[in-house]
């Protein structure tokens, strides 16, 4: 069967493409930006792409067109899907009915940290010997791919609350089914899709009605929004980690690169692995707690984690210049900003650390979280935030009482002459945006190399 895949180079829908692929599919797409590190792993894969939305990329026509979710009515190829007659689906329905129908299915869903957590997750399985299936939303260094079908029935999926496509607008996780089902914790986000939390509480609560009496539910302790969640009604045992929470850690080192694991009160073994961050070892609990549903004990998960080596574009260090390092982080939201680099503060101590942050996701381009932007970087020494011109409110104003330097930058070239001006031997700049930058990783390696 030919798939053509409209919005292929979205992290979800190029995953899609490589299971197609992995089945036997001749799989296309198209997409408006095609950038890494999607579009290199898809190439690498043998997959076609097509820059741009023409109409004559789907001709001759496809067996079936499966249409991402950045993609609304208006779209030229959208329009002629729909004129033609095309068959067509979402992305999330094409998934459950060809990839996951049948298969015990372990979702990782929340506001943050799901793709670290699948990613995580999807090792301590296959460090256990159990050959996993699994898609996620960016590219785990321990597989160096977002996605495959795996040997077994187990399947990790990064359970998404963003909405299916144009014409389906439940989340995406409600097609998945879980038996396994972590909640990693809930915020406010999408403000393009969800008028406010309790939106969001909604659709969590239909993900929850999906899961079997005999699976189980994983959440922090202390979350009071899934904690509403549940109280929606819940069919389905649940373990909770944290303070208070049948899953526990003990921190051996500050930066959270240390720590025990206790369950019900026994000490379980100690993760030692090369990630930091408090968000971290909280992930880290869901994760055993998930895999344990499975059948891993505890000590084989924890010698997993200890060699689970995170994913790229979680603080993933890109270069080292003249002593400098240079990370590339995925985080876009006040909560995720602050947790990073808090992180990465008590891994370096008072190592200078210089953020530069791009507001790119749909939430910050609606100014949906502008109150929290300049309390989320009190670790940094230094800010250099990005204000494309067409960003719609004032991005200086909003940061204006961050505490620390802070330059908002309305060009690349500003930003690299600007941290070009400020970082000395031993700093450490983090790199933030949900999208490619315009490749400025690279070329701010290149000008510290001068």
């Amino acid at each position: 069967m030919h798939i053509h895949i409209l919005g292929i180079c979205g992290t979800f829908m190029g995953s899609l493409a490589v299971l197609a692929k992995e089945l036997g599919h001749r799989v296309t797409g198209s997409d408006a930006n095609v950038y890494p590190p999607m579009s290199t792993q898809l190439e690498a894969q043998g997959i076609e792409l097509l820059q741009g939305y023409l109409p004559e990329h789907l001709n001759p026509a496809p067996d079936l067109v499966v249409i991402g979710n950045a993609l609304s009515r208006g779209n030229p190829a959208v329009e002629y899907v729909l004129n033609k007659g095309l068959p067509y689906v979402s992305g999330p329905q094409w998934l459950a009915d060809h990839v996951l129908q049948g298969r015990w299915v372990l979702a990782v869903a929340g506001t943050h940290g799901k793709t670290t957590t699948s990613s995580m997750l999807a090792w301590v399985l296959e460090h256990a010997g159990m050959s996993p299936g699994f898609l996620i939303g960016g590219v785990p260094r321990n597989f160096a791919v977002s996605a495959r079908l795996g040997g077994t029935p187990f399947f990790v999926v990064e359970a998404d609350e963003y909405d299916s496509a144009f014409f389906d607008k439940r989340s995406k996780f409600v097609h998945y089914r879980p038996r396994t089902a972590i909640l990693n914790n809930l915020e406010y986000d999408h403000a393009d899709i969800f008028p406010d939390l309790a939106a969001i509480e909604r659709q969590f609560h239909h993900l929850v009605r999906t899961i079997p009496g005999e699976g189980l539910i994983i959440h922090p302790q202390g979350e009071e929004a899934l904690q509403r969640v549940i109280a929606m009604g819940c069919w389905t045992p649940v373990q909770t980690t944290g303070e208070g929470g049948q899953w526990q850690a003990r921190l051996l080192s500050e930066d959270g690169s240390r720590f025990e694991v206790l369950h019900e009160g026994t000490v379980q073994g100690v993760v030692d692995w090369e990630l930091s961050g408090r968000h971290n070892v909280s992930n880290a609990l869901a994760c055993l707690a998930a895999a344990r549903h499975v059948g891993v004990v505890p000590e084989l998960g924890i010698a997993g984690l200890c060699s689970f080596k995170s994913v790229k574009r979680r603080m993933e260090k890109v270069a080292e210049v003249r002593g400098i390092t240079l990370y590339d982080d995925f985080a876009h939201h006040p909560t995720a900003i602050a947790t990073t680099l808090d992180g990465l503060r008590k891994r370096v101590g008072d190592a200078p650390v210089i953020a530069v942050i791009e507001p790119r996701s749909n939430s910050m381009k609606l100014g949906a979280h502008r109150e929290g932007l300049a309390d989320s970087v009190a670790q940094a020494d230094r800010v250099f935030w990005y204000a494309p011109p067409n960003l719609g409110w004032d991005l200086a104003a909003t940061v204006a009482g961050s505490g620390g330097p802070t330059q908002v930058c309305d060009s690349l070239e500003a930003i690299i002459s600007g941290v070009k001006a400020q970082a000395t031997p031993g700093s450490h700049v983090v790199i933030m945006s949900n999208g490619g930058f315009g490749g400025l990783h690279g070329k701010l390696a290149a000008a510290l190399e001068e």
